[in-house]
């Protein structure tokens, strides 16, 4: 169990955490989620003891073993396979290894090759494997999907669900996240929210929480007004005099609740130039290689019609990237031709061309070097679109975070018009809700969308052609990823063959998924329509209120000394009424919320 009790850490002015206290408790699969920048890595810093906080304390138990992905790369031993086992704690389980070394994309051959002849985000894999193989007592992985891809993420995932120890998870992969974790911890305002139940029930409840502040926040300003109003009122008044006093010392002892800051999300839209002819794109016989012998790809046939949703899929360095550069003529292929439509504009997102931006410039003179039409385009207002608003736009580009420059790549897409959207890995280095509003933009662009993503929230929501990277071979499918998953699948992955044989338990799993939500509707009903009631009867009785203390500003102004003590002595009981239902309020809800939590707890024990 980790402990972490009123926790504060800044840098300089920058205030991450304040004051914060959260456990992490036996078994649990903790998602770590908050945007870019509120101090996720910071906090993962914290627990390993390798950053302190300003304030408050972290407690992890004596003889607690913490296991971490180190992107630091150090290799000591001649084979991939001896360097993997180096945190084995048992040397006769080096199966073990070998089974995780496969499940992450290598072969058998690879296991004797040496660490050294790997790309660097095989090189991590290797780091991978060995964290794992060290059967820690809590895994903590910071964005292990930026070096994998679909196939591996979809075998890490069922690893993940399997693992028995404690998890901490930070991926922008919302269906990764969601697909593993029992709980939610999220970075929100400065402060930490724990929930049971995925990224999708935390983001809910924090809505809800946000807008029961907004609403208790505008009631007690308008409770603030109308006491200050009286107070004002009837300060002169001897006979009110103690009335008055009361209402001044009741002012004083309530805190005032400050308005929320609004968060700013990325809020934008592609540019579409419309294109009138159903083909846009013609790709014949198109093949590359770089050394003219082996080849990445060969022979790819594929019409690209104006409104087509294309995923490009498949392991890691077989060739996703390049068939792009291909296409847009930023490589040269050895045969076959591409040929677009004299109306085809292609937008081209590249991931890699972070490395192409100016460090020199501010962000403002970086999307302004990509502006064709100046008449329609404003740098500053497209750099306000990225969330770069007012003197952030000034920022130099050497001193960005990588998703701050990824934002800075889309910016710069958003300045010419286009019809063909070409997309290499959109979703790298950005937080969960800037994937949200990257795919919302792909899904409101009219004109072909041509993407690689090992995202499989995107691969389920995008595509409805497939081009697949599979068993050395390049093959277009024609359907949605689901459909592939169903009709093809990846071949020899081991969670396909697992979730076949589990297929029938699905009916079983459902029923009692069933029982167990018919059951929390049965107990929850009664509480929800206790909830709303009580919502009512406090809507009525400040209504009487309102209209009460209406009557009673009449009635002082007539003089009428009889109606204004019995008003006085009405308004009274009704705000002990009012605050008492408040009361009973926060009680139901807090008790309603629990049986939630106990509820959803154990849907998710059932698997489906």
């Amino acid at each position: 169990m980790i402990i972490a009790t009123n926790i504060s850490k800044s840098f300089g002015t920058q205030i991450l955490l304040d004051n914060v206290s959260f456990n992490i408790n036996s078994g649990e699969k903790i998602g770590l989620v908050g945007r870019n920048g509120t101090g996720k890595s910071t906090l993962f810093k914290m627990i390993l003891g390798e950053e302190h906080p300003d304030a408050g304390d972290i407690s992890v138990p004596k003889g607690y073993t913490l296991g971490c992905l180190e992107q630091h790369i150090k290799f000591t031993k001649p084979t991939v396979l001896e360097e993997a086992s180096k945190n084995l704690k048992n040397l006769d389980e080096q199966w073990m290894v070998e089974k995780i070394l496969s499940g992450l994309g290598f072969s058998s051959d690879d296991m004797e090759r040496n660490p050294a002849e790997f790309s660097g985000g095989f090189q991590i894999r290797i780091n991978l494997a060995k964290v794992l193989s060290s059967d820690p007592d809590l895994l903590m992985l910071d964005e292990p999907g930026n070096y994998l891809d679909v196939i591996s993420i979809r075998w890490l995932s069922k690893f993940l669900r399997e693992w028995k120890n404690e998890l901490i998870l930070i991926t922008h992969d919302r269906g990764f996240m969601d697909s593993v974790i029992t709980h939610t911890i999220g970075i929100h305002r400065n402060g930490i929210r724990k929930i049971a139940g995925n990224t999708e029930k935390f983001y809910e409840q924090i809505i809800l929480d946000e807008e029961i502040y907004e609403k208790t926040r505008l009631n007690d300003e308008k409770k603030r007004k109308d006491v200050e109003q009286f107070i004002e009122r009837f300060r002169a008044k001897a006979s009110l005099a103690t009335r008055v006093k009361s209402k001044e010392k009741m002012l004083q002892k309530q805190s005032r609740k400050e308005r929320l800051v609004d968060i700013k999300d990325l809020d934008f839209q592609f540019k579409y130039d419309k294109i009138e002819p159903k083909v846009v794109m013609e790709i014949e016989n198109l093949s590359f290689s770089y050394d003219g012998k082996n080849f990445l790809f060969k022979d790819l046939n594929v019409k690209i019609e104006k409104d087509d949703r294309i995923a490009i899929i498949g392991k890691n360095g077989k060739g996703k990237t390049t068939l792009l550069k291909v296409i847009t003529g930023k490589l040269p292929q050895n045969t076959g031709t591409v040929k677009k439509h004299s109306a085809a504009k292609i937008g081209y997102f590249e991931q890699t061309n972070i490395q192409l931006l100016d460090d020199r410039n501010t962000v403002e003179e970086e999307i302004d070097c990509s502006i064709t039409d100046r008449s329609t385009y404003r740098a500053r207002n497209i750099a306000g679109l990225m969330m770069f608003e007012g003197d952030s736009a000034l920022k130099k580009i050497k001193s960005l975070s990588g998703g701050e420059k990824s934002r800075v790549l889309l910016g710069k897409l958003l300045c010419s018009p286009s019809n063909i959207l070409l997309l290499d890995e959109p979703t790298n280095h950005f937080d969960m809700q800037s994937c949200d509003s990257i795919l919302e933009a792909i899904d409101s662009y009219p004109g072909a969308v041509i993407i690689a993503t090992h995202n499989e929230m995107f691969l389920h929501a995008i595509p409805n052609k497939l081009i697949v990277f599979d068993k050395e071979k390049i093959v277009v499918f024609d359907g949605c990823y689901q459909d592939f998953l169903e009709k093809i699948g990846w071949g020899s992955e081991d969670d396909v063959k697992v979730s076949k044989k589990e297929s029938s338990n699905n009916k079983e799993i459902r029923k009692l998924r069933a029982d167990i939500i018919a059951e929390k509707s049965k107990k929850l009903k009664p509480v929800e329509n206790k909830i709303k009631s009580l919502e009512n009867s406090i809507s009525e009785k400040e209504k009487e209120l309102s209209d009460t203390n209406a009557a009673f500003e009449k009635a002082t102004q007539s003089g009428i000394g009889s109606t204004i003590q019995e008003l006085s002595i009405t308004i009274t009981e009704l705000e002990v009424k009012i605050n008492t239902l408040y009361e009973e309020l926060e009680a139901i809800t807090v008790l309603y919320d629990n049986e939630v939590k106990i509820f959803d707890e154990r849907l998710n024990d059932v698997k489906g």
